[in-house]
Formats: structure tokens, C-alpha cells, sequence
């Protein structure tokens, strides 16, 4: 991937380029780990604790509109379709 330009803001806000977000699954409101590297930085998702991780999944699950059954129902589903592509 080719390197992209974005401008710091006078509050310090940096917009992402929308081909890094998507190349690095980087959501709105998710937070990032900034890390420093010499001259250069790194930026990558936050590793959520658990607190987090729950809460996260509640906001997706309120966002789909469905119940937690229809939910628990269509992990299944998909864990069937997956379990039948890899051992036959």
C-alpha cells in the first residue's frame, strides 16, 4: 500500500484516510494505541480488556436489532457453515 498525507489539525486531530482505516479495521469512536518508533509512529487498535469488550458487543447488538437468541442462533449457523467448509 502507497503512503498517504494527512494534516494535523490545530487541536491535533488527524483524520485517517479511509483506505488505511478499512486496511487496518479501524471503526468510529474505536480507540488506537499511538506508539513511537524513532522517528515515526505506529498506530493500532486499542487490545480491549473485557469491561470494554462487553460493552462493545452490547452497542452491536442494540444496532442490529436483533435478540439475543436470533443472535445466538445465527453464531450457530454460521459455526455449522464453518465447521462443514473445513472438515467436510
Amino acid at each position: 500500500m502507497k503512503p498517504f498525507t494527512a494534516e494535523i489539525k490545530s487541536r491535533g486531530q488527524l483524520t485517517i484516510p479511509k483506505k488505511i482505516r478499512d486496511a487496518g479495521y479501524l471503526d468510529e469512536g474505536q480507540v488506537v494505541s499511538i506508539i513511537p518508533a524513532g522517528d515515526a509512529i505506529i498506530v493500532t487498535p486499542k487490545r480491549l480488556e473485557l469491561d470494554e469488550a462487553r460493552r462493545e458487543i452490547k452497542k452491536i447488538i442494540k444496532r442490529s436489532g436483533l435478540s439475543v437468541e436470533e443472535l445466538m442462533k445465527g453464531l450457530k449457523n454460521e459455526r455449522a457453515k464453518l465447521y462443514k467448509e473445513l472438515y467436510g
